[in-house]
Order: structure tokens, then C-alpha cells, then sequence
């Protein structure tokens, strides 16, 4: 089995401006530099042929390049655990792309993502009740960088581990 997802990668300038905000409250386990990345689509375990029929579909997912910047910051809760996540601007060519990766695997016969698409970042993780975060989110509300020009997106599988997930690229899309 395979466990897959679709992103776009982060310069290393933009991992290092994200780094920098690794200064939170106790009981956040921050994502690792090398991990940070921007999820267009989670796909979960699939088995080999699925992982093959998803890796063809998203080859054939043309789109022009476009640029980012990071823009402010934010939190999700959800059933006992929650992120810490850097926003992005501008939202829509992001999202344009997400929904040419949803087509694009539902072609490949995966099942429609049921959940909204909200492009981010995810800079740590929680378990339990939330820190106290209100200084963390005040402190990093305007967070905001250079743009960068996203000129590719990914198909990753992740390998759970001790040390956390760790990501491996199964595919490259140049975006035009």
C-alpha cells in the first residue's frame, strides 16, 4: 500500500522565513523544514496500480506557473488536535490547481475529496486541548514574504516513522 498526496513544494528561502517561527508554547511538535509543503490533494493508501492510475492522471494536469507570498497565519481544531498554519496569497490560482488535481484523480477512479479545500501550510501540530496561542498568532499575524514563483507540483508518498513522516517524491509536474 502506498500513502500519497499532492503538493507544491517550498523554496528553501520561504522553509527557512517559516523556521523562524518556531517559537510557540509548549506541546506543538513543529513540522521539520524538509516537510514543509502546501497539499493540494491527500489521497490516502492506495495499492500499486491506483498509486500508477493517480501518477498518470496528475502527468497530464497542464497549468501555467504563477506566483505566491506568504500572508498571515492561523489555527484548525479538530475532535481533540490541531495545527498552527501560514496562509497564502493569492488563494485563487492555488485553488484553481487543486480543483484540476481533484478532476484529474477522479478520472484515475479515486473518490471525490469531501472536504473544503483551504490552501496552507502546516507549521506544527497538537494533541489534546490546544495551547494557549493567542501571543504565538498576535506575534506572527502579519507574517508575510517575497513571492515565489511555483513552477511545479508533486505527488509524495509518506513513510510514517518514529521520527515522524517522512516525504519521497513519486512524480514531478512541471507547471508551463
Amino acid at each position: 500500500m502506498h500513502r500519497l498526496f499532492v503538493a507544491l513544494p517550498l523554496p528553501k528561502p520561504i522553509a527557512d522565513l517559516l523556521l523562524d517561527l518556531e517559537d510557540g508554547p509548549e506541546g506543538l511538535r513543529w513540522v521539520h523544514a524538509d516537510s514543509f509543503h502546501l497539499t493540494l490533494r491527500f489521497i490516502g493508501e492506495v495499492d500499486g496500480r491506483t498509486a500508477e492510475d493517480a501518477a498518470a492522471a496528475l502527468a497530464a494536469v497542464h497549468v501555467p506557473r504563477f506566483d505566491l507570498r506568504l500572508a498571515g497565519v492561523g489555527q484548525f481544531h479538530h475532535k481533540g488536535s490541531g495545527a498552527l498554519w501560514a496562509g497564502i496569497a493569492p488563494r485563487e490560482p492555488v485553488a484553481a490547481l487543486a480543483a484540476k488535481v481533484e478532476r484529474a484523480l477522479q478520472s484515475a477512479g479515486l473518490p471525490p475529496e469531501i472536504r473544503a479545500f483551504t490552501p496552507h501550510i502546516t507549521l506544527a501540530r497538537w494533541s489534546g486541548p490546544a495551547p494557549a496561542l493567542g501571543d504565538w498568532l498576535r506575534r506572527h499575524g502579519t507574517l508575510s514574504s517575497e513571492p515565489w514563483t511555483v513552477d511545479r507540483l508533486v505527488l509524495f508518498e509518506s513513510r510514517l516513522g518514529k521520527a515522524g513522516p517522512h516525504y519521497e517524491e513519486v512524480l514531478e509536474v512541471g507547471l508551463k
